[in-house]
């Protein structure tokens, strides 16, 4: 493999049994509008997985119920027999509905299934990393017991059907009630420059070693909007989008960055970023802008 000499600066951090490139990619945007039904253009979307590996990628972030099943029918098109060093992290316990709903499948055989529908569409023997996506408030964290589901994935692993688990939309209590179960490499949350609640769990995540990966590093549904962000990139020359990715690279150096992409534009942009050096006036101005946000 040919890596970026941008992706490189950014350095790497262990994720489950490999040290992984702190820039990897969100295969989420492949799919249709909405993350349902098939993309615009599917071979676009399968020439952006192979830029994504060949400048370096070795961390790609997946669920079977994106399409459903579609991003990973094309993670396997575009990628399969997949490198050695490549770490397809997934997750479980949701399904869509016919009208694109996100709902909840948690249930031990609900879990069982998803594991055998990723390990089908991917077309591999065992998965890399699964998170539990915690459906509480769907997209947004609430308490509430894990410990049946997540042992449910546990004995998966057991198994042989899961290599490492990690867990996903999950509060600081849920993230020790999994760990008092099973290790866990990751925890996948909301996190960006403007939505800073997991402070905390990022720097005690990081003194334990464990991996934090933020959607929606860039807004998500609702894009970041910040004068302030806006002002910081023109005095770096950069993006408002490539700074906020800037700024989670320094922010901690476990955080592993996952933004997605159906652009081979935009994947050369979030690539970048890895060249981006924020001065500490800059840091410190964006440090602020949870303040503004609210």
């Amino acid at each position: 493999m040919t890596v970026s000499p941008a992706i490189s600066r950014a350095g790497t951090f262990r994720l489950g049994d490999r040290n992984v490139h702190r820039i990897g990619y969100g295969a989420m945007q492949l799919a249709g509008p909405g993350v349902f039904g098939p993309p615009r253009d599917r071979d676009q979307a399968v020439a952006v997985l192979r830029a994504a590996v060949a400048a370096g990628v070795d961390h790609i972030d997946t669920s079977d119920f994106y399409g459903p099943h579609v991003t990973n029918r094309i993670i396997r098109e575009a990628l399969s027999p997949y490198p050695g060093d490549l770490t397809i992290v997934t997750k479980l316990g949701a399904v869509r509905g016919d009208d694109g709903a996100w709902l909840p499948a948690q249930s031990p055989d609900d879990l069982k299934r998803g594991v055998e529908d990723n390990l089908r569409n991917l077309g591999i023997e065992a998965i890399d990393i699964a998170n539990m996506r915690v459906m509480g408030d769907v997209h947004t964290p609430s308490e509430g017991s894990i410990a049946t589901q997540f042992a449910t994935l546990a004995d998966l692993q057991r198994q042989g059907l899961i290599r490492h688990l990690g867990i996903s939309n999950a509060t600081a209590t849920q993230v020790r009630e999994a760990q008092a179960i099973a290790p866990l490499v990751c925890v996948q949350n909301m996190y960006n420059v403007a939505h800073r609640e997991d402070d905390a769990l990022v720097d005690s995540l990081a003194e334990q070693g464990v991996a934090y990966v933020p959607f929606f590093p860039l807004g998500g549904f609702s894009p970041l909007q910040s004068t302030t962000l806006s002002e910081v990139a023109e005095t770096i020359g950069a993006t408002p989008m490539q700074t906020a990715l800037a700024w989670l690279l320094r922010r901690s150096p476990n955080i592993l960055l996952i933004p997605g992409t159906s652009s081979l534009a935009h994947l050369t942009e979030n690539l970048a970023v890895a060249e981006i050096d924020l001065p500490d006036d800059a840091m410190a101005r964006l440090n602020g802008l949870v303040i503004a946000a609210g």
